[in-house]
């Protein structure tokens, strides 16, 4: 798993997550197990952090 997203300096780009994302669901008529819907969710809360970090530095 990646490092947590919460700690800075520990964000990866919006676009590696979301490939990560991509990669783990590839079928989304096909539902996810207990484990990779947690660790969809994680990826998402990282995502989200990307996305911000990616507004500060354009900004």
């Amino acid at each position: 798993m990646p490092p947590n997203p919460v700690h800075p300096g520990s964000v990866r780009s919006a676009a590696a997550v979301n490939a990560e994302i991509r990669a783990l669901w590839r079928d989304p008529s096909v539902r996810l197990t207990k484990e990779q819907r947690a660790a969809y969710e994680r990826l998402c809360v990282e995502w989200a952090a990307a996305k911000r970090a990616e507004v500060v530095e354009a900004a």
